[in-house]
């Protein structure tokens, strides 16, 4: 979450009134994140999350993230619903940008997760894979191998800029991971971002999943791989936190076991997880505004889980 766009409280009392959910209270800035902007809101009639979409979010797909919520929470998954205003109508404009006003859910963002709030997000998370298993909508993930060489084409000789040699580092891997990506594994559609900072926890528990803005169809393994490098390593990408590894893993697998394929195929799924977050959050580094009140997040971080995953065994990816 961000603030790209700044909003009056005039225009967010109007949008409100649009829902029935009037006056207005209060309205804050969400700095966490790097691509949308967002606000929490206070109002008459509670509390929500009011989003402006940027950057990669394309307003012709806000339906399927409205339907795939939906269909997650009518099976009981702790997700936000993008709420309809009176007339029915769950896409607004505002500031000239599409926007939504989202159910707010209880919870904290953890920055230190436990082993046991890892297992619980292991849990959550193969539930997120369950209930999405009869889900047939959803584009193609738009960040696997054509959109990591997209990125490396835009960014170009830039990558240097951020460290010596890590644009070569770059084009080795692409290169790697092409002839090595595995396409005979079960697929869903995943999440693919679910960083500690889009669960929320209440003690050891989820309270809630949020930001489903990369949610897509691909690998359901893939994105047991992004939560692996989201949540068990160092904030800096220095350490491989074992512990919350077994947690991890223990939760998942008790609702959904890993089938033997999976488990050979995720130390080449890591390694795809970490060059793709490398590359966006290295695009990111290069060409966020001066301006925005955003977190830029360190490119370097996704190299170091890289070099673990370029020796990891299917073992230590699930902390064994």
């Amino acid at each position: 979450m961000a603030v790209y766009t700044h909003v009056g409280a005039e225009d967010i009392a109007a949008l409100l009134d649009n829902y029935g959910l009037g006056p207005l209270k209060s309205a804050k800035g969400i700095a966490e994140g790097v691509e949308n902007s967002n606000y929490l809101i206070d109002a008459g009639g509670g509390r929500f999350i009011l989003t402006l979409y940027e950057k990669r979010v394309d307003a012709g797909d806000l339906p399927f993230f409205i339907a795939f919520t939906d269909h997650l929470a009518e099976r009981g998954c702790p997700v936000p619903r993008i709420l309809a205003d009176k007339s029915g109508i769950h896409v607004q404009s505002l500031a000239g940008k599409p926007a939504c006003l989202i159910q707010f859910l209880d919870g904290v963002s953890v920055s230190r997760p436990t082993s046991r709030q890892a297992h619980a997000a292991g849990q959550a998370l193969a539930s997120l894979h369950s209930a999405a298993a009869d889900f047939e909508e959803g584009p193609e993930n738009p960040l696997s191998l054509a959109g990591w060489n997209a990125l490396n084409e835009r960014i170009g000789d830039r990558f240097d800029q951020i460290a010596p040699g890590l644009g070569e580092m770059v084009q080795e891997e692409l290169a790697f991971l092409h002839g090595n990506w595995p396409i005979d594994l079960p697929r869903s559609v995943i999440h693919a971002d679910m960083f500690p900072d889009n669960v929320l926890m209440v003690g050891d528990e989820v309270g809630g999943i949020i930001d489903f803005y990369f949610a897509c169809r691909d690998i359901t393994a893939y994105d047991y791989a992004v939560t692996h490098g989201a949540w068990c390593f160092s904030p800096d990408g220095s350490s491989h936190q074992s512990p919350l590894a077994a947690g991890l893993a223990k939760g998942y697998g008790s609702v959904r076991p890993f089938t033997p394929a999976e488990v050979a195929a995720l130390p080449v799924l890591a390694r795809g997880s970490a060059l793709r977050f490398l590359l966006t959050r290295a695009l990111d580094w290069l060409e966020t505004p001066p301006d925005a009140l955003v977190s830029r997040k360190d490119p370097l971080a996704y190299l170091r889980r890289l070099a673990f995953y370029r020796e990891a065994k299917p073992g230590a990816i699930l902390g064994e």
